[in-house]
């Protein structure tokens, strides 16, 4: 026969195995909330969007920061070679959208791009960014796929109209400029 001892003994460890698994749960539940938050402010800065149901909506969709970091890079890049040689300031805009974006030097983004600044990409990786772009883009409401159009041809116009065109003279970006930035819009898709 069980003494009242022992029974409660045994009540009582259940419960804390209980207690515990259920704390464990919650605890889970809050680790998993802190790291979807921390995601969600990384990429709203990598994207230099404020618009949190985009953001959302990529996270549905599993962009991840570096997959926001190339899909941000790639155009800055593309149109700073459109004229074949990257300028000084273009460099320059392109490394400080880099940082703003949380690339540390040294880092595998940051080397990256370095050698993309150093020698033209393969024209495949615009190839493979467009086709990422237009898939991302039907996947997005209307108005999400524009703020997200928005936001990268913005940081991209930035670049090209870093170079200042001609001795500063005339229009900052050059028609071969102007071409990639007609590409990369047309890209999204209406």
């Amino acid at each position: 026969m069980v003494d009242s001892y022992s029974l409660n003994k045994d009540a009582r460890a259940l419960e804390d195995a209980f207690f515990a698994e259920q704390n464990r749960k919650l605890l889970d539940q809050l680790q998993e909330a802190a790291r979807t938050a921390e995601r969600r402010t990384v990429l709203k800065a990598a994207l230099e969007v404020e618009d949190e149901a985009l953001v959302d909506r990529l996270m549905e969709l599993g962009m991840n920061v570096e997959s926001v970091v190339a899909f941000g890079l790639v155009p800055l890049v593309e149109v700073a070679w459109a004229d074949g040689e990257i300028q000084a300031s273009e460099r320059k805009a392109i490394l400080d959208a880099l940082a703003a974006k949380g690339a540390e030097p040294g880092g595998i983004a940051y080397q990256l791009v370095q050698n993309w600044l150093q020698a033209k990409p393969d024209r495949a990786l615009l190839e493979a960014w467009r086709h990422y772009a237009s898939a991302l883009g039907e996947a997005l409401e209307p108005e999400r796929r524009a703020a997200l159009k928005r936001a990268v041809l913005d940081q991209t116009r930035a670049v090209a109209e870093a170079a200042g065109g001609f001795l500063g003279l005339g229009s900052k970006i050059s028609d071969a400029e102007q071409a990639v930035l007609d590409e990369l819009e047309w890209a999204f898709g209406e």
